[in-house]
């Protein structure tokens, strides 16, 4: 079966602590279920997520997704097929991205509608190298 991974953005609609428990404790359950891994950059001015596993899993969840009204302005930035997965241990990671992210006027002023395919794939090239060096 041939494997995808999708990265989109999209703005929080109601983000608080409880609700972004809720999506990585459900995301993670299904992600387990469906052999989806990734990452989620989650702040309250945006959402940044990696998915990757077998391409009819990724493209369902993706629909979840676009349907869910927890965020708005939901945009796929990268669909790519992919031998090797980047978050092949998580169902997924969670990532804050605080400090090393755009800051909040960077997204205010369109920093996520103008990145590269390449520079979202070295978004989470970073987040997979924090995760990595934090689980050793």
């Amino acid at each position: 079966m041939s494997l995808v991974q999708l990265i989109y953005t999209s703005h929080p609609f109601g983000f608080d602590a409880a609700t972004l428990s809720g999506i990585l404790w459900r995301a993670r359950i299904n992600n387990a279920r469906d052999d989806v891994t990734g990452a989620l950059i989650a702040r309250a001015d945006i959402y940044l997520q990696l998915l990757e596993g077998p391409e009819p899993a990724v493209m369902r969840t993706w629909s979840k997704i676009r349907q869910d009204d927890r965020h708005v302005e939901v945009t796929r930035k990268v669909l790519r097929p992919i031998t090797t997965r980047m978050f092949p241990y998580w169902t997924m990671h969670d990532d804050p991205a605080i400090s090393w992210l755009w800051n909040q006027d960077e997204v205010a002023d369109g920093a996520a509608d103008s990145a590269t395919e390449d520079q979202f794939l070295a978004i989470f090239a970073r987040v997979r190298e924090t995760a990595m060096a934090g689980s050793s």
